[in-house]
């Protein structure tokens, strides 16, 4: 049934002044953020994303963001945790994290509407330097995040540039992949939005913030005059390759008119097709039509690839 799902994004730029590593700079990064999030809790979003280490002084040497993380703790998880609570909404909190065992991790931790952490991710792929200067450790997990709205996947920033990482969400089918960065990633966003057939979020510092559909559609960004954007996604979609489906779609549309969504972004070949009702499922539809979808037009093709009575 149609899954209406109301996500906002920010990528402010980065702070560069230095408040010192005390309670002082806690306190102006909980301020920062009071004022970032009124841009966006008035639109209640059912998700917040943020960028990666949104709570970091870019100024600070290794020392004194050590010395602050410490004096930070999780008082910066705690607040956010009583606006994810207070105003009913996940949020996705990008920060270094200590582990109990004195090292670190550069996770996204997702908070639920009653202020828990339903779930962490660390970042897989850290830059080497993170390692050597910041003695931040990879993680080695992609696991998938179940919220009340759908299952979700993260990534972080150089997390971007590898398979190994993508290919375990191919495998795993998230509904939704949230991507904390300092960089964008270009057209990496869409091709793992289309490559996992999930909806991609991301939320870059200084640069814009997208939502992107399954097809790698920017749905909706930040400009330049607003570092922030919300707009709202259905998750009930399937993709479906145009071949051998063509005169199914129309009838299917033919069927169910406006309870149906057959989104073409052009020169891609596929179609999203989304459920628009909640009388019945996008899988329902493509069921009853017997729609072929993309992932199984492509293992049928491979097949015909390597059966050997077809090749010369």
């Amino acid at each position: 049934m149609a899954n209406y799902v109301r996500i906002s994004t920010l990528g402010p730029p980065f702070r560069m002044e230095n408040p010192g590593t005390g309670q002082a700079a806690v306190d102006q990064t909980i301020a920062f953020w009071k004022t970032e999030l009124a841009q966006v809790l008035p639109e209640r979003p059912d998700l917040i994303l943020l960028p990666e280490a949104c709570d970091r002084y870019q100024v600070h040497t290794r020392e004194e963001s050590l010395a602050y993380y410490r004096t930070r703790g999780n008082q910066i998880l705690d607040f956010f945790a009583d606006v994810a609570q207070k105003h009913k909404c996940h949020i996705a909190y990008s920060a270094a994290r200590e582990m109990p065992d004195g090292t670190w991790r550069n996770s996204t931790q997702i908070i639920g509407r009653d202020g828990q952490v339903l779930g962490i991710y660390n970042k897989n792929h850290v830059v080497i330097t993170e390692t050597e200067e910041g003695g931040i450790l990879c993680g080695t997990n992609a696991q998938v995040i179940d919220c009340d709205f759908g299952r979700v996947g993260c990534a972080i920033c150089f997390d971007l540039n590898f398979d190994e990482i993508r290919l375990k969400y191919v495998k795993s089918r998230p509904d939704l992949i949230l991507f904390s960065s300092m960089y964008h990633g270009g057209l990496m966003q869409g091709y793992w939005a289309y490559s996992c057939r999930a909806h991609f979020v991301t939320a870059v510092a200084r640069l814009p913030c997208s939502i992107l559909s399954p097809l790698g559609h920017v749905i909706a960004s930040s400009t330049n005059y607003f570092d922030f954007v919300t707009a709202t996604v259905n998750l009930d979609c399937k993709v479906a390759h145009l071949d051998f489906n063509r005169e199914k779609l129309a009838a299917l549309k033919a069927k169910y008119g406006p309870q149906v969504s057959i989104f073409d972004p052009g020169y891609l070949a596929s179609v999203l097709v989304t459920s628009e009702t909640h009388e019945r499922s996008s899988a329902e539809m493509i069921e009853e039509f017997e729609i072929e979808l993309l992932d199984d037009y492509m293992q049928r093709s491979l097949a015909h690839h390597h059966n050997p009575k077809n090749r010369g």
